[in-house]
């Protein structure tokens, strides 16, 4: 099966401000910015960022004020959140930042929001304190958003100060089959974490699909799927590359977590066999090749999914190779099909 010529698929950044062996914070924010003005020359439509707490390797923490900082550093791409973990907020607190966010910068900012902590249990106990043993109610809490955001929260006694009446575009992020379900029944656009979490994302996708409810916010199913791409001019110099990625997620799998290392060679004497085919497992949605292998295996995966915009994420080491693995991606993409700027 070819993939529909006329189906648009819109390209986008996944961020997690991956922190390098021998640098720091900082400077994984600046290469955040050069290569944020670099993919959006390039066409790609939002650039996002994931909140993520106490890893060593991941500085995407503060992750509104990161979306400020590439945001201000930006003029067209749209910028955002993969997600926002919503446990770890209260909703008017991410109200009134994203509308401080959306009155700084009209019109380019997202809100992707996330049912999980983006953390470890006892790092959720700092974040949440006494709110950590209050169920949550994640749909009750993205209505509660949506209300600071409607005009019609004008009279209310609480109110978001900057946010109300704003249009700020929610996303609902999932990497199961229940934040499908919430995304569907509540019209809104659905993002799937196939980057770490491929096993359910068919039939994550299939039921919003099958489920979705037209909303004022969207008409019809929306799905971005979230992959890893390591792309380079050649195969062999793109599968080094990918061992970057590889170590990163043996940090996962193991729980001995290191800053993004350098490619090696070969992986054989860094993880066992049990330990490589768990991080092959969560790493089912990597695309690693050259321009032509990257082609052929996206336009098989979009064929095989229809979905509508497919966000890349890619831990590579060398920020020059970072860079030019999103610039073969996007002429991939412009290949394959027309960039589409979502509205959503």
């Amino acid at each position: 099966m070819d993939i529909q010529q006329s189906k648009k698929i819109a390209y986008s950044v996944l961020d997690l401000a991956s922190v390098k062996e021998g640098q720091t914070p900082a400077n994984t924010f600046a290469n955040s910015l050069e290569l944020a003005k670099q993919v959006e020359k390039l066409g790609y439509t939002r650039y996002w960022f994931a909140e993520h707490h106490n890893m060593i390797n991941v500085a995407s923490s503060a992750t509104a004020v990161l979306i400020g900082h590439i945001a201000g550093g930006t003029s067209t791409i749209r910028v955002g959140s993969g997600g926002i973990m919503l446990p770890n907020h209260a909703p008017l607190i991410v109200a009134e930042q994203f509308g401080t966010l959306a009155s700084l910068y009209p019109g380019r900012i997202d809100l992707g929001l996330g049912r999980a902590p983006g953390t470890d249990q006892l790092t959720a106990m700092a974040i949440r304190g006494a709110n950590m043993s209050v169920p949550h109610n994640f749909p009750k809490d993205i209505q509660k958003l949506q209300n600071f955001f409607s005009d019609d929260n004008w009279d209310s006694k609480v109110r978001a100060i900057p946010g109300e009446g704003l249009d700020i575009p929610i996303w609902i992020l999932g990497s199961s089959t229940d934040s499908a379900r919430v995304a569907a029944a509540m019209g809104l656009p659905y993002a799937f974490a196939s980057h770490f979490a491929p096993a359910y994302f068919m039939e994550a996708i299939s039921i919003y699909r099958q489920n979705f409810q037209p909303s004022e916010h969207l008409d019809e199913p929306y799905v971005m799927a979230c992959v890893n791409v390591v792309a380079a001019d050649t195969v062999t110099e793109a599968t080094r590359l990918a061992t970057s990625l590889q170590q990163f997620f043996l940090g996962v799998v193991t729980g001995r977590r290191k800053l993004l290392q350098p490619p090696v060679d070969k992986m054989d004497n860094l993880w066992n066999i049990y330990e490589q085919e768990a991080v092959n497992q969560m790493l089912a949605y990597l695309f690693t090749g050259d321009r032509e292998k990257i082609k052929k295996d996206i336009q098989d995966f979009a064929a095989k999914t229809q979905v509508d915009e497919i966000m890349v994420t890619s831990h590579i080491y060398d920020q020059n190779a970072r860079t030019h693995s999103y610039e073969i991606f996007s002429e991939v993409l412009k290949e394959i099909a027309p960039s589409a700027i979502a509205a959503h």
